[in-house]
């Protein structure tokens, strides 16, 4: 077996550890005979992973008996929906943040469902930024401010959270668990795992217990945050596996030294990266000082020809996965949790042998 170092932005790479358990108890989950994926979700076996894990991520974040942890399918862009449809209520309105791709499909979602006003814009800025904290004026009536805190296609990410008056609700997908926030400044925090908890087929939601109860009897029961608080995500039948997952995923952020841990990982990773960018004239990173993203570091060369050339050299090394979105092109390296600091060291080694070639 020969794993490469797997840059992609998500579905990526989850740690060795947890994919080595997740094998050795594939088909047979603690003695049981048969597999997690085969398990009750009623059943004593189940039971267990699905506590675990809402135990962790509470243990990680802090979190006060005020929050309820729900695990929910449909990923981001369903919440993109469920948030204004469970929070607003009829004639209500809320304040969004576009700081990109991702917080302008949330935009356009939730126009659908009431008024939305877009009380800063930094999206089409080059180089890409988040809004200064003091760049938020929330509107009159506005009942929550949303934002998302780390675009993966522009490579930016929020370093300091506004202070508001209205509760803030968080699109987190690709930055959920990689550093210490306070949870108390929150209403509502989302998150597809598939970046930094799990295999995509679970998404986390944090919600406190007050704002879920806001919910109309208009909105469909399923559709009803309150509905899975109730049920403690067993409404229906939860993605099992991928909470598994996510229960092994937790329990080695937790063994690893939490959250204070994880983010000088994190950072001391990202700015090896940015070290190349900042001394070479061959290389341009594309996001501002000011809000570059510890998960997603993405840069361009002097032409397409050689960003093309580069990923198709870097695969040939081991290195995957750096090919920028298709509506920005460039390169991304996508260094969540799980990415391995050797990686990065590999990168930065292959970065500066290609720019000696072809700089």
């Amino acid at each position: 077996m020969a794993r490469v170092f797997n840059f992609n932005p998500g579905p990526a790479t989850l740690p060795l550890e947890v994919l080595e358990e997740v094998r050795s108890e594939l088909l047979d989950y603690h003695g049981s005979g048969m597999s997690i994926m085969e398990a009750s979700h009623r059943g004593k076996e189940y039971a267990a992973v699905h506590e675990e894990a809402c135990a962790n991520i509470r243990r990680l974040l802090g979190l006060s008996d005020d929050y309820a942890v729900l695990f929910m399918t449909g990923g981001a862009s369903a919440q993109f929906a469920l948030v204004p449809m469970n929070l607003l209520g009829e004639g209500g309105s809320a304040d969004y943040v576009n700081s990109g791709a991702w917080a302008s499909k949330a935009i356009k979602e939730a126009r659908l469902q009431a008024k939305i006003n877009v009380v800063a814009d930094t999206s089409g800025e080059k180089p890409a930024r988040m809004p200064a904290p003091d760049e938020i004026k929330i509107s009159d009536g506005a009942v929550y401010l949303h934002i998302t805190s780390n675009e993966t296609i522009a490579g930016t990410q929020w370093k300091e959270f506004p202070e508001v008056d209205v509760p803030i609700v968080a699109d987190m997908s690709s930055d959920m668990l990689s550093r210490p926030i306070d949870v108390e400044r929150f209403g509502l925090i989302y998150a597809g795992a598939q970046k930094n908890l799990g295999p995509a087929g679970v998404t986390v939601v944090i919600i406190r217990r007050d704002l879920a109860a806001r919910v109309s009897e208009k909105v469909p029961i399923i559709m009803r945050y309150s509905t899975h608080v109730e049920k403690d995500s067993l409404y229906n039948t939860p993605p099992c596996f991928n909470i598994y997952v996510v229960m092994l995923v937790t329990r080695w952020v937790l063994a690893l030294g939490g959250l204070e841990a994880m983010a000088e990982r994190n950072r001391a990773k990202a700015a090896k990266i940015y070290g190349v960018l900042d001394e070479s004239d061959y290389y341009r990173g594309t996001a501002d000082a000011g809000s570059r993203s510890d998960m997603n570091v993405t840069f361009r060369l002097p032409d397409e020809e050689q960003e093309a050339r580069f990923v198709a050299e870097a695969a040939t090394q081991g290195l995957k996965g750096l090919k920028g979105h298709r509506s920005v092109g460039g390169i991304r390296a996508s260094i969540y949790n799980a990415f391995p600091p050797e990686g990065v060291d590999a990168l930065v080694e292959f970065m500066r042998v290609f720019e000696r070639r072809n700089g």
